[in-house]
């Protein structure tokens, strides 16, 4: 796809306007579609100074906590390879831990318990420790496991020792040969590799800048170490989107966007929430995925629109100032150049199913039941009340959202074959309010309606 020259400019214009207004050294970014990069720009220098070199897509800049998307992919592969259960107690892979009654999926959603941070230096501007030199600093609770939401940085630590200890090397060896060499994302690492940004703080009263410190986290390296470059993260973007190749089923990849852990921050409005590894966000309905990273130094976006696969890729080297670039390039890309609508077509293989459609009674609640374009059924308007979207599973068929999330949907017949009953989680749906024909559970009034 090529943009419209003018949605080009219009977007390295609102990047160069970031870079300005919020004093960042040098800030990149990439739009992506269908599964690719369709517009890639940059603005200020690397060095911060009007003569400075300039960065490009192929710059590389540290992602901070975008490396826990990659860490929690593996997990998940680990999962489908029938190596773990994310019902498991992480004791039960770890079984030093003190906190071993903490499950897997507990740490993919920051519901663990597990302190913030390590209790030891700063991590993020110190050299990292060993596992064991981890486990001695002191990690433990503060809430108990389940009840809350709180972000660990440490929990993450604990799942990169998970895949080392699944996969019997560290657990960046097995995201680069499970993840990042199937994906071709050949500019991402876990330390940098030239042509990359150093890290850099802007004085907050003064045009001045100071140098971060980089180094090696270690046994904390999966909570923030990888870097990547546009044109790398651009690829991640589009698995996210639902490009994943053989690294992750589509499946599963749905599995690990569903929103598990609101991220509650008192008077305001719930917005954000943590799925399996993924940070996911509802902004007037419309549903985002992705994460944010921060390092000293560095501040890093992905996002991506699950309804369109429009996607966004952000990375600045400054320790803190960005502002709402990321989110503003993406709506600039929706507003400018809008996805087109698939075309509509016949189907002739819903046929199969026509019988079903039509209008059913929940009680004396009317819901109309009519097929989708992808072979399931709708009941009511999916997104509103009860109303769901079901597959076909078999005989019948299973619910997608909402209230019937998992439930199965059965469609019973009488001895001609026509459809008389649907019974939906023991729910039984009628063609008229409690027919009387048809067995209703509970029976049915012999006065009838009266």
């Amino acid at each position: 796809m090529t943009l419209d020259p003018g949605t080009a400019a219009a977007l390295s214009r609102r990047l160069a306007v970031e870079q300005a207004t919020r004093r960042l050294p040098s800030v990149v970014a990439g739009l992506v579609r269908d599964g690719g990069l369709v517009w890639a720009g940059a603005a200020g220098t690397l060095n911060g100074r009007s003569d400075g070199p300039a960065s490009s897509a192929d710059t590389q800049y540290r992602i901070g906590s975008i490396s826990k998307t990659f860490v929690a992919v593996e997990v998940l592969r680990l999962r489908d390879s029938g190596l773990l259960d994310l019902g498991d107690t992480i004791g039960a892979h770890l079984p030093e831990v003190p906190f071993g009654q903490v499950t897997i999926a507990q740490l993919l959603t920051h519901t663990s318990g597990l302190q913030a941070e390590t209790d030891g230096d700063w991590w993020e501007r110190t050299e990292g420790g060993s596992w064991d030199q981890l486990l001695a600093s002191g990690v433990g609770l503060r809430f108990t496991p389940g009840t809350a939401h709180h972000y660990s940085n440490v929990g993450y630590g604990v799942l990169g020792e998970l895949i080392a200890r699944l996969r019997g090397v560290p657990w960046r060896d097995a995201v680069q040969t499970g993840i990042l060499d199937p994906l071709g994302m050949t500019r991402t690492s876990m330390r940098p590799v030239p042509p990359a940004a150093p890290g850099l703080a802007v004085h907050p009263f003064a045009d001045l800048v100071h140098v971060e410190p980089e180094h090696d986290g270690i046994s904390m390296s999966p909570a923030g170490q990888i870097w990547s470059t546009v044109e790398d993260l651009a690829v991640w973007a589009g698995f996210l989107a639902g490009h994943t190749g053989d690294v992750l089923s589509a499946e599963t990849l749905t599995e690990m966007l569903r929103p598990v852990a609101v991220n509650d921050v008192p008077r305001s409005a719930w917005g954000g929430a943590h799925a399996l590894g993924w940070q996911t966000w509802n902004v007037d309905g419309r549903r985002y995925a992705g994460h944010g990273g921060s390092m000293p130094g560095f501040l890093a976006n992905l996002r991506v629109d699950l309804e369109t696969g429009d996607g966004i890729v952000l990375m600045t080297n400054a320790t803190s100032g960005l502002g709402t670039g990321t989110s503003d390039l993406l709506e600039l890309l929706r507003e400018r150049e809008p996805v087109l609508p698939s075309p509509w077509h016949a189907d002739a293989s819903q046929g199969g199913a026509l019988d079903l459609v039509g209008t059913w009674f929940w009680g004396t609640y009317a819901f109309t039941l009519s097929l989708a374009p992808d072979g399931g059924l709708s009941l009511g308007e999916p997104g509103q009340g009860r109303g769901a979207r079901f597959r076909a599973d078999g005989d019948g068929w299973v619910g997608l959202e909402g209230y019937y999330r998992a439930e199965p949907l059965i469609a019973e017949r009488d001895g001609s074959g026509r459809p008389v009953r649907l019974v939906l989680a023991s729910f039984v749906f009628t063609r008229t309010p409690y027919d009387p024909t048809t067995e209703v559970p509970g029976d049915i009034d012999p006065s009838g309606w009266h």
